[in-house]
């Protein structure tokens, strides 16, 4: 087998928004932060629950208020 062929791999801390913390390894970096996860998303939940991160659908709603006729 080729030396230094593989990425190298980290043990990585990764946290939800919903204070999900969990360990995992992955190549991209030593900690990852997500908006969401298993823990709050509404398939594996199964309670639907409206996320507004930032204000994003008062955005969307502003941007296109004008369109609806």
């Amino acid at each position: 087998m080729k030396k230094d062929t593989h990425p190298k791999v980290y043990l990585a801390k990764v946290t939800c928004a919903c204070g999900y913390e969990s360990e995992l390894r992955t190549t991209k970096a030593e900690h990852l932060a997500l908006e969401i996860c298993s823990q709050c998303h509404p398939f594996y939940t199964g309670k639907q629950r409206l996320l507004d991160t930032a204000g994003r659908i008062d955005r969307f709603r502003k941007k296109y208020a004008g369109l609806q006729k």
